[in-house]
């Protein structure tokens, strides 16, 4: 089993970018009938594991106090990584502890494997439907990831379903077993890449034009709205004490 290290945060807040600045992420563990603990992780650690681990793979977290110099271990899945959204960089990372004698509900990766006929042989496209499933065990009988073989795929007619992937005798899966999780299409015709490109383009000019024009209109209809008299709305009614 995988083991990362971590250290108890006693400072949240602003304090957390302080943290990242020397490299750390701010953490969190919760469970069923835990109490949250705030912890602190080295990102190079993280990433080591969080890239063998995944987010459905048992670890070993331990835990030190500095205040003792006691370490606890406790056994948890990644149940949830924050990214920024310019660097990618993992910004916060949420720790569950699980417990060995309960089922947990986790999503899992598909990895698509082996190459099929209507692909290679036909140059259909192949389609991916669904990338990630949802999996009900116990946390020991979770896979880390589940391979979809996508050699069945011969013709334009063939589909892989939720039901045809092969998981752990002991862990199911709660999606609908009738999704298609992957087939594949065939080509575009020579007609339909030449209608492709045959397709008119509208020029931003054009665009605006009809902004314009719809933006006239709307002033135009607002004038005589005024002039007829429209009736207010219900705000307006309200306000004026009607």
């Amino acid at each position: 089993m995988l083991k990362l290290l971590s250290k108890l945060r006693q400072k949240t807040g602003r304090h957390n970018k302080v943290l990242r600045e020397q490299n750390l992420i701010p953490a969190v563990l919760y469970g069923h009938k835990v109490k949250n603990i705030n912890l602190s992780i080295k990102e190079s650690d993280f990433e080591r594991v969080y890239k063998q681990a995944g987010e459905s793979t048992l670890i070993k977290l331990s835990i030190k106090d500095d205040k003792n110099e006691k370490e606890k271990e406790r056994i948890v899945l990644i149940y949830n990584v924050e990214k920024d959204a310019v660097s990618d960089k993992v910004i916060h990372v949420d720790f569950y502890q699980v417990k060995m004698d309960e089922e947990i509900s986790v999503e899992v990766p598909l990895v698509f494997i082996g190459k099929s006929d209507a692909v290679e042989t036909d140059k259909g496209v192949l389609i991916k439907n669904i990338q990630v499933v949802e999996i009900e065990a116990l946390p020991q009988d979770l896979p880390s990831e589940i391979e979809v073989d996508i050699s069945v795929l011969k013709t334009f007619d063939d589909n892989i379903y939720i039901k045809d992937l092969k998981i752990p005798e002991k862990a199911k899966i709660k999606n609908n077993q009738e999704d298609s999780v992957a087939s594949v299409i065939p080509p575009r015709t020579s007609a339909e890449l030449e209608n492709l490109e045959e397709a008119p383009v509208e020029k931003i000019e054009d665009i605006e034009k009809e902004d314009k024009k719809s933006e006239t209109t709307e002033e135009s209809s607002e004038s005589n709205k005024d002039v007829q008299g429209g009736k207010p709305t219900g705000e307006e009614s309200a306000s004026s004490g009607k």
